[in-house]
């Protein structure tokens, strides 16, 4: 069985998201339900916010979760909720709407592996104000880090067992095996 997809203007779908029982991404003028997530997914994403989040304590910069919606307005106001965002800009004060992260962190699912890195990495990368880019893969110890060069060029380096992922963005270099200590692969 196929649902059609909502055509919503922007606006319309704010308005729609606020009183919906399930979160929905904007792209291109139509709202996408997004699945649950498993349990790796879940223990992965809360290891990283709880790490970032502790780390951030006390400074100007503010660590969200899954729940927190990103807009992107050089991309036709494309909406999405990446797992883990920082923003470390005050004037991005919207109280459900960010616009100006320096560190999105997606976990791969076997369903978004392929958005997280195509459309996501092609709509975050027209972010100014990003800085790096991370993927997590939950079916091995495999890291995916794209940093933004002095140029505005993107530079990738994967990463595995034993390697540490150094975010330059936030000053933070944590080890795989604390990403991935509570998962069993």
């Amino acid at each position: 069985m196929f649902a059609r997809q909502l055509d919503l203007t922007y606006s319309e779908y704010l308005t729609y998201e606020q009183s919906s029982p399930t979160k929905h991404e904007f792209v291109n003028g139509q709202a996408y339900v997004m699945a649950g997530a498993s349990e790796d997914h879940n223990l992965l994403v809360g290891g990283l916010f709880s790490r970032i989040w502790n780390h951030l304590r006390g400074k100007p910069c503010r660590v969200f979760s899954s729940d927190m919606k990103l807009t992107i307005a050089s991309a036709n106001n494309a909406t999405y909720y990446p797992d883990v965002m920082v923003v470390c800009d005050r004037t991005d004060s919207d109280p459900y709407i960010k616009q100006k992260p320096c560190l999105l962190i997606e976990v791969l699912s076997p369903s978004t592996a392929m958005l997280d890195r195509r459309e996501k990495l092609f709509n975050y990368q027209k972010l100014e104000s990003l800085q790096e880019y991370v993927l997590v893969s939950q079916s091995e110890v495999k890291v995916e880090l794209y940093r933004k060069d002095r140029d505005d060029g993107w530079l990738v380096q994967c990463l595995s067992a034993g390697d540490s992922l150094d975010l330059q963005s936030i000053d933070l270099e944590i080890a795989l095996s604390e990403i991935y200590e509570d998962v069993e692969l």
